[in-house]
C-alpha cells in the first residue's frame, strides 16, 4: 500500500481550503490509501454541481486518519471508502466503528475495493450497513458522478425525513414546556429558544412582541416588546415603536393587523392569536424558508396560539397563587420563596423580620372590615414608600407583614419611627403600634419556611414584653418552644391514658372553722412526684385548647367526688372549679354545665366556677353572657386571684358574680408585717358590694387571726389543709368529726 509521506490529516478542496459554511456545500469524505484514487476523485468531482450545491471533498488516507478526521466533524453526505487499507479489512472494521460507535446512520457509505476476492459483495451487503459497493475500476468519471448523485439524493430525503420528525418531536417538546409557563416574559423567552433550535437560527434576530402592556390592563392597543435576546433583551417590555430598527416595526405591525403569517426572502413573522390577546414573532431568517421549515413553524405557531390563549389566565392564577389579594403584595408562599432564594444566594448580613399590628382586631371589630382592611393597605403603601428597594416586603397573615432585607436598613427603631404618625383611613385618623420579631439569615436553620418559623417564634417573644416592642430570634427561643411542644404532646397523652388526677382542697369558714367547701385543682403526677406543676401545664392547656377537653373531665370529677361526700357528716356543701377562657370561647359552656349536672343528679347550687379577673376583662361580652346564664341555673360564680388584674370598680360591678377570692400574694403581705392593706381594701370593697369572700394562702394563725379581725367569711391555705386525693379527702373529714 502507497502511502503519503506526510502522514498528518489533509483538507484538500478544489482551490485550497474555502471555510465550511453548513448546508453550502456537500461534505464528502474520500478514505483510501492510493494517493492516485484521491487525485482521480478530485478530479471527476471538482466544480460540479449535484443537486444544486458544490461538493467539499475531505480526504483521509488511512481508517487511522479517518476515525481523526470523524472525532473533528461528523456532517458527511457520503462516505467513499476503500475495504483494504492498513489491513485486508481495515475498511470494513471503519463501516461497523461509523454506524455503530459513532451512530451515523443518514450519511451515504459508498464502498470501494481494488481487490474485490478480499470483500464478496453478497457478504459485504448481508454483513455491513453500506449503500453501495463499487470496484474502482468500474467507477468511471460517468458512473462516479452518477453513483454519488445517487447517494446525495437518498442522503437528502433522509435528512429531510429526520429533521422534519426532530421538528415534530421539538414542537411536542416545545408546547409541553412553554405550558409550564407562568408569566408573559417566560413564555415569550420560550418561543424565542424554541424557534431557534427548530430552525437552526441565531437568537439575536428573533423578537416577539404583544398587543397591550404586559403589566398595565388599561393600555390595551399599543404593541409592546414581550421578548428579545441579544443586542435587543434590554428592549424587553418597552413598547414596539423604541425598536429602532423600521423593517421588524413594520413586519410585526403588518402581521398583527392582517393576522395572518408572513414569509419574506430574508425574514419571516408569525401571527399568534390567543382568545383576548394578539402577539407576533419576527425571525431573521437571511434566506427564505423551504418548503419543510415552513410547514415546521407553522404548526408550531399553531400549537403554541392555544398556550398563548391561555396565558393571560395563567398569569392571573399565578398572581393570585403568590399574592395578597388586597395589598398586592407577595403573600405568604412567595415570602417563602423568597426566603428561600435569600438563603441559596448565601447573604449572610440579611434579616427576616415580622411586624404584627397591635389589637387590629379592635379596629375590625369597633370600626368594621372595611376599615380594617384600608388600613391593612395604609399600612402596605407606608412600608412600600418608606423601606429602600433593596427590601422585599410581603403580607403574611391577617395583621403581619413580613420583610427581608439588609440588616442595617431595617434597624427596629427606624421602622418603629414609621408608625408614630397616625393612619389616615376614611374619616379615621388611626394611631398605630406594632411588634416586631427578627430572624437572622444565617439562623435560618437552611429552609424558607424554617426562616420564617424563627422570626415568628421572636415576633411572640416581642408580642409579650412589657418594655420592648421587638426581639431577636435565639437558639434558647426555639429550645423553649421545642420543650413548650414536647410537653404539650406529653400532657395530651397523659390525659388520655388517664394519667391526670383531680385533688381537693377545702374553704374553712374563719369564724367556726366548718368546711364549707373544696376547690377541685388539676394535678399531673409521674414516677417522681409531679411531672410540672398546674402553674406551668395549665398555661399550655389553655393554648393548645386541650383545656377544654381537660376542663369538661375535671368538672365530671367534681360532680362524682360531691357524690361519693354525700355520706360524710357535715360534708362541704360546694364544689369550686376553674374555668378557662378557651372553655368560654367554645360556645356551649352552660349547655355542657347543665347537662352534666341533670345526668348526675348534682344541684346546681352545690357548683362554683372560678373564673380569673382577667378573664372577666378580655372579652367581657363573652364572659357576661355566659356568666349571667350559670347563675340562672343556680350555680355560684367567683372571681379568683382578685387584685392582680386592672379592673375597674365600674367593670367589676357589671359582673355577675358571688365571691371574690383574695390572692394569695396579698395575704403574704400580712406574714411579711406589711399590714395587709390590700386584703383589707379587699374586704371592704366586697361588704360594699354585697360579695361573698374567700382568701387564699393562709399558712399561719397570725393570717387567719388578721383576716378573721376584717371580717373576711372563708379561707383556704395549708394552714387548715393541703389539696389532697378524694380518699384523703374523705379520711381528712372523717377525722375532724371523730375530735
Amino acid at each position: 500500500m502507497s502511502h503519503h509521506p506526510d502522514d498528518d490529516l489533509q483538507l484538500i478542496a478544489e482551490d485550497g481550503a474555502r471555510p465550511h459554511v453548513p448546508h453550502e456545500r456537500w461534505a464528502v469524505l474520500v478514505i483510501d490509501d492510493d494517493d492516485e484514487v484521491h487525485a482521480a476523485t478530485r478530479f471527476a468531482l471538482s466544480h460540479h454541481l449535484i443537486l444544486g450545491r458544490e461538493l467539499e471533498l475531505v480526504h483521509a488516507r488511512s481508517a487511522a486518519e479517518a476515525r481523526t478526521v470523524l472525532a473533528q466533524r461528523q456532517d458527511f453526505a457520503v462516505i467513499l471508502l476503500d475495504v483494504v487499507m492498513e489491513t485486508g479489512d481495515a475498511g470494513l472494521t471503519l463501516v461497523g466503528y461509523i454506524r455503530d460507535v459513532l451512530k451515523l446512520t443518514e450519511c451515504r457509505i459508498i464502498l470501494r475495493t481494488g481487490q474485490p476476492g478480499y470483500a464478496p459483495e453478497l457478504t459485504v451487503f448481508n454483513n455491513y450497513d453500506i449503500n453501495d459497493y463499487r470496484t474502482k475500476a468500474e467507477l468511471t468519471h460517468t458512473r462516479l458522478i452518477t453513483a454519488i448523485t445517487a447517494a446525495l439524493r437518498s442522503y437528502d430525503q433522509i435528512r429531510t425525513i429526520a429533521e422534519n420528525r426532530r421538528g415534530l418531536e421539538l414542537i411536542v417538546r416545545a408546547v409541553a414546556d412553554l405550558m409550564e409557563q407562568h408569566a408573559l416574559t417566560q413564555f415569550a423567552e420560550g418561543v424565542l429558544t424554541q424557534l431557534t433550535a427548530l430552525l437552526k437560527l441565531p437568537l439575536d434576530g428573533i423578537v416577539c412582541a404583544q398587543r397591550g402592556s404586559p403589566f398595565d390592563d388599561s393600555e390595551r392597543e399599543r404593541l409592546y416588546i414581550v421578548g428579545a435576546a441579544g443586542r435587543l433583551a434590554p428592549l424587553i417590555a418597552a413598547p414596539l415603536e423604541s425598536l429602532d430598527d423600521a423593517r421588524v416595526r413594520q413586519a410585526i405591525e403588518q402581521t398583527i393587523q392582517f393576522g395572518v403569517h408572513q414569509f419574506a426572502d430574508d425574514h419571516t413573522t408569525l401571527y399568534l392569536r390567543g382568545a383576548e390577546q394578539e402577539g407576533a414573532v419576527f425571525l431573521e431568517t437571511r434566506q427564505p424558508l423551504s418548503d419543510a421549515d415552513r410547514q415546521l413553524v407553522e404548526v408550531f405557531a399553531a400549537n403554541i396560539s392555544a398556550c398563548f390563549s391561555n396565558l393571560n389566565y395563567v398569569e392571573k392564577l399565578n398572581f393570585a397563587a403568590y399574592h395578597d389579594a388586597l395589598t398586592h403584595l407577595s403573600n405568604r408562599s412567595r415570602f417563602i420563596v423568597q426566603l428561600e432564594q435569600a438563603l441559596r444566594d448565601g447573604n449572610g448580613d440579611q434579616v427576616a423580620l415580622l411586624i404584627d399590628i397591635d389589637h387590629f382586631a379592635d379596629i375590625n371589630d369597633g370600626l368594621g372590615h372595611d376599615v380594617g382592611n384600608e388600613l391593612l393597605v395604609a399600612v402596605a403603601t407606608r412600608l412600600e414608600t418608606n423601606l429602600s428597594p433593596a427590601c422585599r416586603l410581603a403580607r403574611i397573615g391577617a395583621d403581619v407583614f413580613g420583610v427581608l432585607g439588609p440588616t442595617d436598613q431595617l434597624q427596629p427603631q427606624q421602622l418603629l419611627t414609621l408608625f408614630h404618625i397616625p393612619f389616615e383611613v376614611g374619616e379615621h385618623l388611626l394611631p398605630v403600634s406594632v411588634k416586631l420579631g427578627y430572624c437572622r439569615l444565617r439562623e435560618g436553620g437552611g429552609s424558607g419556611f424554617m426562616l420564617l418559623k424563627r422570626a415568628s417564634i421572636a415576633l411572640n417573644r416581642a408580642k409579650k414584653h412589657v418594655s420592648s416592642d421587638f426581639d431577636h430570634f435565639s437558639s434558647e427561643m426555639e429550645e423553649h418552644t421545642r420543650w413548650r411542644l414536647d410537653l404539650i404532646r406529653q400532657l395530651k397523652h397523659d390525659f388520655h391514658a388517664g394519667r391526670l388526677v383531680v385533688w381537693y382542697q377545702p374553704q374553712v369558714e374563719i369564724q367556726s372553722g366548718a368546711v364549707i367547701g373544696v376547690e377541685a385543682l388539676l394535678r399531673w403526677p409521674g414516677e417522681n412526684g409531679f411531672v410540672q406543676p398546674p402553674s406551668v401545664f395549665i398555661p399550655l392547656a389553655e393554648y393548645s385548647g386541650l383545656i377544654v377537653e381537660i376542663g369538661d373531665w375535671v368538672l365530671h370529677e367534681a360532680c362524682s367526688a360531691y357524690l361519693a361526700l354525700a355520706a360524710v357528716q357535715d360534708r362541704p356543701v360546694r364544689i369550686a372549679v376553674n374555668v378557662s377562657m378557651p372553655q368560654f370561647r367554645a360556645g356551649d359552656l352552660t349547655e355542657r354545665v347543665a347537662s352534666l349536672l341533670g345526668s348526675r343528679r348534682v344541684p346546681p347550687s352545690a357548683l362554683e366556677l372560678e373564673i380569673t379577673e382577667s378573664i372577666a376583662m378580655d372579652e367581657p361580652k363573652t364572659v357576661v353572657a355566659a356568666l349571667e346564664s350559670l347563675r340562672m341555673l343556680g350555680i355560684s360564680i367567683a372571681i379568683d386571684d382578685f387584685g392582680t388584674g386592672y379592673s375597674s370598680l365600674a367593670q367589676l360591678r357589671a359582673l355577675p358574680i358571688d365571691r371574690l377570692k383574695i390572692d394569695r400574694a396579698f395575704v403574704d403581705e400580712i406574714r411579711d408585717g406589711k399590714g395587709g392593706l390590700f386584703a383589707e381594701t379587699i374586704v371592704t370593697l366586697a361588704k360594699k358590694l354585697g360579695l361573698g369572700i374567700v382568701a387564699e394562702g393562709v399558712e399561719t394563725p397570725e393570717q387567719a387571726g388578721f383576716l378573721r379581725a376584717l371580717g373576711c367569711g372563708e379561707a383556704q391555705g395549708y394552714f387548715y389543709a393541703k389539696p389532697m386525693p378524694l380518699n384523703e379527702l374523705t379520711e381528712w373529714l372523717a377525722a375532724r368529726q371523730r375530735h
